[in-house]
């Protein structure tokens, strides 16, 4: 019998404990070990027998993580998901059915070899930031039992702080997927809307719902989301964005933070220090921070529970309102029942407020790479909730309510503890299909901050650095303007799944020119007999892609073979002379960045 109180349950150490010769009936029995040990009743609304576990993972065959990258990795699923043969709730027992089959993504989840271990405790029907909005005795915090769990999803989040699982499944309209891992130190990935699909699911704004997936690490929520990303024509509400890889940040890298002028932590000092320190972390890796104006966010947001989105959340329990009132939570029956105060037309008036501020926000969005947001503003306790069930819980979506109205992915990541102890997280948003992108900067900032792995004793692991050289079905390629990363055309690389590779300069023998009126501008790098080292990007294109990247290559560029300053060669940009007239030699700047940069200083 291996001693595995001290196995942290992420994807990689439970693998290697399976490899190692380690039980998968030692796994389960140290699962239930530590759910007795918390002993916290709330955080299950269903748990499984663990003899049906053990027989789910014996059905599974040989140990082959290959075939089944989630081989006998246990996680849980929030109880508005459904899972075959187990009654779903989403809180209120009156709503209960037993579906006969598993939720699309749990299915996907299951294939590839993983362990439903529960069915977890939730705001009633997923209306809530707090996790106190259910008939059952809500879960306990994972760090401190006066301060609310977070919600809807909160027993997913504790159950995943705690380390009974490797990842949990959560669900995410205003936030349920982001404010539950800040308040207990874990991660939230919130993926672009459609990548997961809702067949299966109970909705509570079914326009505005994605399944988010809660972990102890980075990678251990994106190998989960892979998985569970799989195209489902049944789900009018899919879309087509196959996950791509975890990218490492380029080395320039826009991060967009709300100003000082209108960030907002509702007077906790303490709050602002830690995302100040966030911040910091952020300079460090080389991110260049601008601060925006988040007044037209604030606006958006305010939409979702102000606005008409509540008739959406109505029409999944009107019957219930109608017919039973009193078996509905009393917050949640008040909230939507506000959705007959709407008309037809407030929808449509609401509709238009929305689509004039997108137009506000879409050329600040285009001015970052990424934005970098506070999860919460500031804690609040089971007794604040107490006395105003309302008020605090909108506070806490202040940064996550606008981010499914604008179509944004996010992940919530835990950062280095506030000072009086308390977890600290931050939320990097970004347009629809970077989720690899944003969870790249979230893995680093992850693991140079000073904190443990959720409510247990271990560290954050280290995770391998992106190879600096070319897999088998790799190509190297050469980029020297506008698809540098950070810059206008650099997702015309990372949309076919190339990664940066590594910068480096050419050989003495190259002439770079600004082409007139190129749209977005770009530079043409000619071979010379006299010319400078220009600095340029080597980064790994698929051989699959290749050919699709080359047909959007415009005269008078074209690929060809580029010396390096090593006296390597590399397949890259080049510029045929005929090309040249009108264009401005800027070889004296020393490459493509060092030229705009002067423009912008001119």
């Amino acid at each position: 019998m291996h001693d595995l109180s001290a196995l942290p349950f992420t994807i990689p150490s439970l693998h290697s404990a399976y490899q190692g010769g380690v039980a998968p009936g030692d796994i389960l029995a140290e699962c239930y070990r530590r759910i007795a040990a918390v002993d916290d009743p709330g955080i299950f609304i269903h748990l499984i027998d663990q003899e049906d576990c053990a027989a789910a993972i014996a059905a599974l065959g040989t140990f082959d993580p290959v075939a089944k990258p989630l081989w006998g990795v246990p996680f849980v699923v929030k109880d508005n998901i459904d899972a075959a043969a187990i009654p779903t709730t989403a809180a209120c027992p009156v709503y209960a059915y037993t579906p006969a089959k598993d939720a699309f993504v749990v299915r996907l989840l299951r294939q590839a070899g993983a362990i439903l271990i529960g069915k977890t405790n939730l705001d009633q029907f997923a209306t809530g930031l707090v996790g106190v909005r259910s008939p059952y005795q809500p879960p306990r915090n994972a760090f401190d039992p006066d301060i609310v769990p977070g919600g809807s999803s909160s027993g997913s989040a504790v159950s995943v702080s705690h380390g009974f699982v490797a990842f949990g499944l959560g669900t995410d309209t205003a936030g349920s997927g982001r404010v539950p891992a800040a308040l207990n130190n874990i991660v939230g990935l919130k993926p672009t809307l459609g990548t997961l699909s809702a067949t299966g699911v109970v909705p509570a704004c079914r326009s505005l719902d994605t399944i988010s997936v809660f972990a102890l690490t980075v990678d251990d929520a994106y190998i989960a989301f892979e998985v569970a990303n799989k195209f489902d024509a049944e789900d009018s509400f899919a879309r087509r964005f196959p996950a791509k890889p975890i990218t490492a940040p380029p080395p320039s890298l826009t991060i967009g933070v709300p100003s000082a002028a209108s960030i907002k932590f509702m007077g906790d000092d303490i709050q602002r220090d830690s995302f100040h320190a966030a911040i910091g972390s952020l300079r460090t890796l080389g991110a260049q921070i601008t601060e925006l104006d988040f007044t037209p966010f604030y606006e958006i947001a305010q939409l979702l529970y102000d606005g008409s989105w509540i008739a959406e959340r109505f029409t999944v329990i009107e019957d219930l309102l109608k017919d039973r009132p009193d078996d509905i939570h009393p917050v949640t029956r008040a909230i939507v029942g506000r959705a007959t105060d709407f008309s037809a037309a407030d929808a449509f008036q609401d509709q238009y407020k929305l689509a004039a501020l997108k137009r506000v926000v879409e050329p600040i969005l285009d001015s970052v790479d990424a934005m970098c947001v506070p999860t919460i503003p500031t804690f609040y306790s089971v007794a604040d909730l107490e006395a105003d069930p309302i008020q605090p819980n909108s506070y806490l979506g202040t940064y996550t309510n606008f981010v499914n109205l604008i179509d944004l992915c996010g992940i919530a990541v835990p950062v280095s503890r506030r000072k009086d102890g308390r977890p600290g997280s931050v939320t990097l948003l970004a347009r629809a299909g970077l989720d690899g992108f944003i969870a790249g900067v979230a893995r680093r900032l992850h693991q140079q901050a000073d904190v443990l792995l959720g409510a247990t004793k271990h560290p954050v692991p280290e995770v391998a650095q992106p190879s600096r050289s070319t897999g088998d079905d790799e190509i190297e390629l050469l980029v020297c303007g506008a698809h540098m990363s950070g810059l206008p055309l650099n997702h015309q690389l990372t949309d076919l799944g190339a990664r940066l590779l590594r910068e480096t300069r050419t050989s003495a023998q190259y002439t770079l020119f600004s082409l007139p009126e190129a749209s977005p501008p770009r530079p043409a790098l000619v071979r010379a007999k006299r010319g400078r080292m220009i600095e340029v990007e080597i980064w790994a294109m698929p051989s699959s892609a290749l050919g699709r990247f080359i047909s959007n290559v415009p005269e008078p560029l074209g690929i060809g073979t580029v010396t390096l300053e090593d006296g390597s060669t590399v397949k890259g940009f080049i510029c045929e002379s005929i090309g040249l007239k009108g264009a401005i030699d800027i070889t004296h700047t020393g490459g493509w960045r060092s030229f705009l940069s002067s423009c912008t200083v001119s």
